[in-house]
């Protein structure tokens, strides 16, 4: 008979690997596209996309903390009764739009960067979650073939 595992071996809990890939994805989508804009010398366009795939990022990082902090303290609850985690995970997981928002407000009135390429940006967590997603699927299906 055998038993089933709910941790994967190397400590690693399931779909860590998938959220490390996310965040190394917006980083390279924000980077590569604003890299592009800037040599078709578009600098306020390479502006927006970098500081809005930098945005994407913290939104992410916020996300997560946010995530972690919930899992922890249920995962916690029955045991100690103690409140594991910290305010400002929590903060920053139920505030994390309004802060994006305050983000992109100040980088549109002050720094005077373009809404549009702000928000294509932003779209770089979006296609590092797809792209994360399909290359998980594709290496699960290679693998049990």
């Amino acid at each position: 008979m055998t038993s089933v595992d709910s941790k994967p071996p190397g400590n690693a809990l399931p779909g860590e690997r998938v959220v490390r890939r996310v965040g190394l994805l917006i980083a390279v989508f924000g980077l590569t596209a604003g890299a592009v804009a800037g040599l078709l010398r578009e600098w306020d366009w390479a502006e927006g996309l970098w500081l809005g795939s930098i945005l994407a990022w913290l939104d992410f990082h916020w996300l997560k903390r946010g995530i972690e902090a919930f899992t922890a303290r249920a995962g916690t609850e029955g045991d100690t009764g103690r409140r594991p985690g910290s305010g400002a995970a929590y903060l920053a997981a139920v505030f994390r739009y309004a802060l994006i928002g305050f983000a992109l407000y100040v980088i549109f009135r002050f720094l005077h960067v373009s809404l549009v390429s702000l928000a294509v940006g932003l779209c770089a967590f979006a296609a590092a979650v797809i792209t994360a997603t399909v290359w998980e699927i594709a290496q699960s299906g290679r693998i049990r073939s």
